[in-house]
Formats: structure tokens, C-alpha cells, sequence
């Protein structure tokens, strides 16, 4: 039997091709983002938590440092030897015994070297014992020999120093790799989607395509052959013949334009015999269409072929609309499925927004530090790459507000860099003044993002304002990277600018340093800090900009209410002006009442 490429044959053809490479879409973009979502999840549940955790431990053995130098200089009872032997014997343990459970999930060259360093800190714990903590336990214990010993000990070279130094490089190095773990694991995932992106986007032009060719051959074979034969029927209608035949092809078509030009011919005959016998040439020769043909069986077949034909052609609508619904109900599931996977993202996104929550300073410890205070924090998104910082060193408290370049995720990365800076920076500074805090949170943060590097695109940072309060002198000093101090004293505010370089900038290849201010402060002096985000919001009648002096006149005008009542203000004042208008930017406002 000969091979027919039916026009049923090509359809089914043109749509099988369609069908699989939907096929392909959803499978490979399912595998993809079930691949991503568990890199995720390792990223979530192990890498972040293992890089926090090192980070807590390295930052408390720092501080331990601190508290030994304390044990060694005081003789009497005081608070940081309550906090080194809370250290040693409450919080070490619970880090441990959190790092050694999720260790397990690490690879084997990484476990080895956290055993390593866990023996390291018994080392440096058996030697703290040995020459401070155990030979300097009472006040009579406090004689020369003994502090020189201990002061020894501490300084560089001594056993203490050296072993710390040990125990923090070794730290520093599982930082690193489980940082690089983390980066590794990010760069996977992406690249998993930069691979369904081009597969997509490869595959969707092709689909264009394909359907191109498909409605081009749906023409071609179809509706340019029946536009031919309905031309003819019109005409056969007015009783007018087709100068030439019809052109058949080789499918069902063809089919219908053979038996046409048969049925015409017929006509024809009929036509010519019928004058003929009208003129009286009744030995006209005729050759009948049948064997008891007339001229209205003729018709009457004519019209039974027709009305066949019609009924094939409505059988054929009646598939190809079968086909188009299977399609739809195709689509439809597809869309529910991309807005499950829509939602999966949504969830993780919120889940950062807990991870990132967790590491802002709760309400108990802002209410300890600063009890009359308010902090008004608006993200954008979902996550932020606003945040803001609290901490105490000596007899002053330091608080912060840092607007981190972008928003949503990449900016809620960036406030994750940044605060582990800042709170870098203070250790480092031990407790220094503003600027010196900004000058250390911006090569930690240059370097954290390889700015130097001359091959480096980075081009985040940050705008900080950063304050230390002493309770008792009144003293406020205060450094800035463009976002300035608000003073409301008697009705007016005094602005402090900031420096006019961001954290993460180098002049000429130069580290800027920050400039430090001192104020003397009143009793009801109230201090603001802040990001941009409230002054630049879209709003108003006219749908722009509020500025700096809306702002500023909304302070002096809520001036004389508490500060839990100003908070609430800020916010409604906010709502009014934005009306219909979406938020432009992450809001932080700090205010702080002396």
C-alpha cells in the first residue's frame, strides 16, 4: 500500500512536534527548580547556620581575650570574670555541641579540622586556667609574681596570645571554607537557571516557529485548496462551468477536486447532450454516468458527494477542536504548577525575611539600651537592605542606621554583610569612637566584596549614620557616610552632615577616613537617624518626592508627643502621603530621646 502524507498525517505532525517540546519545557524547568530548591535548602539549613555559628564562636573568644585582661587587672570581683566563666562553661558547650550536629552534614576534611580546633580551645582553656584564672582567685592572689606571670602569659609571644592567635586562624580558615561551600552552592544554582533561562527562551522560539510552519502548511494544504474548489461550486451555482480543471493533489483534497472536475465533466456532457437533443440531434452519442443516469440522479449525486464531503470536513473541524481543548487543559496545568513553584520561591524569600529578622537587635535589648526610643522599620520587599545596629562598650551605647545598596534580596545579602562588618569593626575599634567604627566597616566591607581588586564590578555599598551615647556625661559622638544627625532641641533641628562618601568607596586608591563629631546634649534633646527611604517617597497631589523638609517639619510638629506615639505618627503621616502609590525604597527611622 502506497504512503499518504495525509493532511490529518501533517497536522498531527506539526502539533506531536509542539506536544514535545512542551514536553521538554516543563520536564526540564520541574528537574531544574527541584534541584535549586534543594541547593537552597542545604544552604538554608546547614551553610548559613555553620558561618553564623563560627562567627559567634570567633567573636566570643575575642571577647574572652577582653575578659582575661579584666581577670588579670581587677582584683576584686567584677562582672567580665562572671561573663569568661559563663563563657567557658555554659555558651561554649552549646556551640559546640551545635556545631558538632551540623558538622555532620560537612565534608570530611572540614569535621577533621573542627575536632582540631574544639582540642585547639581545650588547649588554650587548659592554659588560661593554669596561669590566670587559677593562680588569680582571690585578692591576696595578686602579687607581683603572679600578674606578671598572667600578664605574661597575654602578651605577644605568651602562651595565652599564641594559642589564641592559633585557635582564631584555625577559625577564620572554617569560616572561609564554609563560606566558600555556600558561595559554591549560590553559583549552582544560579547557573542552574541561567541553563533554564536559554533552554526557554531556545525552546519558545522554536515553538513561534513551528506553529509558523504549521499554520503555513494548514494554508498551503487546506484552506488554498477549498477557497479553489468553493470558487468552482459558486460558479457551478450561477451555471457557469471552470474554464480548466481543478488541480488534485495527493490527500483527501485531491480527492474532493477529482470527483469535482468528474461531477463538472459530467455536467458538461449532460449539458452538451441535453442541447443537442434540444437542436433534434437525437443520434447525438452520449455516454451515460451510470447505468440509469439522468439528469437528476446526477444532481442528486452530486449533492450525496457533497454532502459526504461536507460531513468529512465537519469531522475534521470536530478532532482539530478536540485537539485545541487537550492543549488548553495542557496549559492550564502548567500554569498551576509555575504558580506553585511561584509560591515555593515566595516561601523561601519569607523564610530569609526570618533569618534576617533574627539578627536585628530584639525590642528587650533596644529597650535596655535606649528606653526612650522608637525604631520605625518599613521594608519594601519582603526582605531589606535596610537595618539597623545596637551594642555597648564601656559606659557608652552605640546605635546605627544603614541604608545597603538595593533592596528586597540583594540588598538583604548586603545588610547581612554589613552587619557582620559593623559588629566586626566595633570589636576591632574595641569599643572606638564613630569614625573610627566607619573607617574599619569600610575596608572590612571592600575587602569582604574584593573592591580593590582591579578586575572587581562591585559597585555596593552602604550609607550609615552611627551614633555612641554616654548616659551619664550627655556626650554624643557621631559619624556619617551621607545619611546625617537630626538635633530637635526647643523646636528646631540642627543638622550634622555626614561625610559625602558611602561605605565601600576608594578615592584614587586611597581608604577615606570618616570625620568624628562631638555634641553636648540636653536634658529632652531628641535624636533622629535615618535612611532615605521616608523622604524620597513618591506621594502628595502631584505624585512626588516628600524631601528632607516634609520630613524635618513632621518631626519638629509631633516634637512635644512621646516617642512610641511619634513612631505611630511617622507611620500615619507615611500612609496619607503615599495614598495609591506603591513604596519606592526600604524606611528606617531611629529616634532617641535623652
Amino acid at each position: 500500500m502506497k504512503f499518504r502524507f495525509t493532511i490529518g498525517k501533517k497536522i498531527a505532525s506539526g502539533f506531536g512536534i509542539l506536544i514535545i517540546l512542551t514536553l521538554i519545557v516543563f520536564t526540564t524547568t520541574y528537574i531544574i527548580l527541584e534541584q535549586s530548591r534543594t541547593t537552597n535548602n542545604r544552604i538554608s539549613s546547614v551553610n548559613t547556620p555553620s558561618v553564623k555559628a563560627l562567627q559567634e564562636l570567633k567573636y566570643d573568644m575575642l571577647e574572652s581575650k577582653l575578659f582575661l585582661e579584666s581577670w588579670m587587672r581587677i582584683e576584686k570581683a567584677h562582672a567580665d570574670k562572671d561573663r569568661l566563666l559563663k563563657f567557658r562553661n555554659k555558651e561554649y558547650p552549646k556551640i559546640k555541641s551545635k556545631l558538632t550536629a551540623l558538622s555532620s552534614y560537612w565534608p570530611e576534611d572540614q569535621r577533621d579540622s573542627l575536632s582540631k580546633l574544639f582540642d585547639e580551645i581545650s588547649v588554650l582553656f587548659s592554659i588560661q586556667e593554669s596561669e590566670i584564672i587559677g593562680p588569680l582567685q582571690a585578692f591576696s592572689d595578686y602579687d607581683a609574681t603572679n600578674k606578671m606571670i598572667a600578664e605574661f602569659a597575654l602578651e605577644e609571644g605568651g602562651d595565652v596570645y599564641m594559642q589564641t592567635e592559633t585557635v582564631l586562624d584555625n577559625l577564620e580558615v572554617l569560616i572561609t571554607k564554609q563560606k566558600e561551600v555556600s558561595n559554591e552552592a549560590n553559583e549552582s544554582m544560579y547557573a542552574q537557571f541561567d541553563t533554564l533561562k536559554g533552554l526557554v527562551i531556545w525552546l519558545g522560539f522554536a515553538l513561534i516557529v513551528i506553529s509558523f510552519i504549521v499554520a503555513i502548511i494548514t494554508t498551503k494544504n487546506i484552506v488554498d485548496p477549498i477557497y479553489r474548489l468553493k470558487t468552482v461550486l459558486v460558479k457551478l451555482g450561477r451555471g457557469v462551468f471552470p474554464d480548466k480543471p481543478t488541480s488534485a493533489g495527493n490527500d483527501e483534497i485531491g480527492e474532493m477536486a477529482v470527483a469535482m472536475n468528474n461531477v463538472v465533466d459530467g455536467l458538461k456532457r449532460t449539458k452538451d447532450f441535453a442541447q443537442e437533443v434540444g437542436s433534434g440531434n437525437f443520434d447525438t452519442e452520449y455516454k451515460p454516468l451510470s447505468s440509469k443516469d439522468s439528469l437528476g440522479k446526477a444532481l442528486l449525486t452530486m449533492r450525496d458527494d457533497l454532502a459526504e464531503n461536507e460531513r468529512f470536513l465537519e469531522e475534521k473541524v470536530r478532532q482539530r477542536t478536540a485537539e485545541v481543548v487537550k492543549q488548553k487543559e495542557e496549559i492550564d496545568q502548567q500554569k498551576e504548577q509555575l504558580e506553585e513553584y511561584f509560591l515555593q520561591v515566595t516561601d523561601s524569600i519569607k523564610y530569609a525575611q526570618k533569618i534576617q529578622e533574627a539578627i536585628l537587635p530584639p525590642e528587650s535589648y533596644v529597650r535596655k539600651l535606649l528606653p526612650d526610643s522608637f525604631i520605625f522599620y518599613r521594608p519594601k520587599d519582603i526582605v531589606s537592605g535596610d537595618f539597623y545596629w545596637l551594642g555597648e562598650a564601656e559606659d557608652r551605647v552605640y546605635f546605627a542606621a544603614v541604608d545597603c545598596t538595593g533592596h528586597g534580596v540583594p540588598g538583604a545579602f548586603m545588610s547581612i554583610v554589613g552587619y557582620n562588618q559593623l559588629k566586626q569593626a566595633v570589636i576591632t575599634t574595641n569599643g572606638g569612637s564613630p569614625a573610627e567604627i566607619l573607617d574599619h566597616l569600610n575596608i572590612g566591607v571592600s575587602e569582604t566584596l574584593h573592591q580593590k581588586d582591579e578586575n572587581s564590578t562591585s559597585k555596593d555599598g552602604m550609607d550609615v549614620a552611627i551614633c555612641s551615647l554616654n548616659h551619664k556625661t550627655k556626650e554624643l559622638q557621631y559619624a556619617g557616610a551621607f545619611n546625617p544627625l537630626y538635633l530637635l532641641r526647643d523646636g528646631k533641628i540642627v543638622q550634622t552632615k555626614g561625610d559625602k562618601f558611602p561605605i565601600g568607596s576608594f578615592l584614587d586608591g586611597a581608604t577615606p577616613n570618616f570625620t568624628n563629631h562631638k555634641l553636648q546634649l540636653l536634658e529632652g534633646d531628641i535624636l533622629y537617624i535615618f535612611s532615605d527611604g521616608y523622604a524620597d517617597q513618591f506621594g502628595g497631589p502631584r505624585g512626588k518626592k516628600m524631601m528632607y523638609k516634609k520630613f524635618r517639619d513632621t518631626l519638629i510638629a509631633n516634637s512635644q508627643k512621646d516617642l512610641s506615639v511619634q513612631k505611630d505618627l511617622l507611620r500615619d503621616h507615611l500612609y496619607d502621603w503615599m495614598g495609591e502609590e506603591e513604596q519606592v525604597d526600604d524606611i528606617l527611622v531611629i529616634g532617641v530621646k535623652v
